[in-house]
C-alpha cells in the first residue's frame, strides 16, 4: 500500500518577541515557518490582540498573528484564547493546508491565574475518509495544574476521538518530571515521535541553548519518518523556545 507523507511542526512563539522581549519577530518567524514547509502547525503563544503593543511596533499586523502567518500559505486555521488581560489576549492556533472541518476550544484551567486551553481540531486529509484530530496544548508550570491538565486531555480524547482515526497531540508541556509519558502511553496508547526515533526527547528550551524537554509531538495510527529541530541559522534568535518538526507516514 502506498503511504502518504505529513509534516507536523509545534512551535511556542513567544508572542512574537526574542527571548529578552526587545525585538518584535514576527515577520522573520513567518518566513522561518514557510521555509519548513510544515502542513499543519501547532503553535503556542500566539497573540491575538495587544492594544498597547499595536501603537508601539510599526511592523505590527492587523488582527490575530495566526492570521498573519497562515497567510497565502496554510487557508485552513483556529485560534483559541487562553490568557485574557486588560490589554488583549494569546492561545493557541492551528494552522493547516489541509481543511480544518471543526474545531473546539476546551478550557483546563484549574486556577483563575493560570489559563491554559486545549484547541482540538478535525483535519481532511485529501488521501483518506478518516478524520485526522490534532489537538494543540499548552500545559501548566505547576505539577498540580499539569496533573490536573493530563486527567482533562486524556477524558478529552477517549470520549471524541475513535480508537482508529489518526491522532497528533502537541506543544508546550513544561514536563519535567516525565508524567508525560506515563499518562499518555497507558491510558490512550501515544507515543512521542522524537522518543520513537532517538530513545530521547528533543531539547528545545531555551532555543539559543537547548537544555529542557520541553516541547513534543505525540501520535497514534502513523508512522514517523524524521523528527528534529528545523535547521534554519535564526532560530535562536526568534523566539525562546525552539520548534520541533515530524514526518509521518499514514496509510
Amino acid at each position: 500500500m502506498s503511504k502518504n507523507q505529513l509534516r507536523i511542526l509545534t512551535y511556542n512563539l513567544h508572542k512574537g518577541f526574542n527571548t529578552s522581549n526587545r525585538q518584535f519577530t514576527l515577520h522573520p518567524i513567518r518566513d522561518a515557518l514557510v521555509e519548513t514547509n510544515a502542513d499543519i502547525m501547532l503553535l503556542q503563544e500566539i497573540q491575538g490582540e495587544h492594544s498597547k503593543h499595536g501603537l508601539t511596533h510599526d511592523a505590527w499586523p492587523e488582527g490575530l498573528h495566526s492570521e498573519f502567518l497562515a497567510k497565502d500559505v496554510w487557508p485552513h486555521h483556529a485560534y483559541g484564547k487562553n490568557a485574557i488581560y486588560e490589554v488583549g489576549h494569546h492561545g493557541n492556533a492551528i494552522l493547516s493546508k489541509y481543511p480544518l472541518v471543526s474545531w473546539e476550544n476546551i478550557n483546563v484551567s484549574p486556577f483563575s491565574w493560570a489559563s491554559r486551553s486545549l484547541l482540538h481540531g478535525e483535519i481532511q486529509l485529501p488521501w483518506s475518509d478518516e478524520i485526522l484530530h490534532i489537538i494543540c496544548i499548552h500545559l501548566g508550570l505547576t505539577g498540580i495544574e499539569r496533573r490536573k491538565q493530563f486527567g482533562l486531555l486524556c477524558d478529552r480524547i477517549q470520549a471524541h476521538v475513535p480508537d482508529s482515526a489518526p491522532l497528533i497531540v502537541a506543544g508546550d508541556f513544561n514536563d519535567w518530571t516525565g508524567q508525560a509519558e506515563k499518562r499518555l502511553a497507558q491510558r490512550l496508547d501515544l507515543k512521542e515521535a522524537y522518543r520513537t526515533l532517538h530513545n530521547r526527547y528533543a531539547r528545545t528550551w531555551p532555543s539559543w541553548m537547548p537544555m529542557l524537554k520541553m516541547d513534543r509531538i505525540y501520535y497514534r495510527g502513523m508512522e514517523p519518518t524524521l523528527c528534529g529541530r528545523p535547521p534554519h541559522s535564526a532560530w535562536n534568535q526568534l523566539s525562546d523556545h525552539a520548534p520541533l518538526i515530524a514526518a509521518f507516514d499514514l496509510p
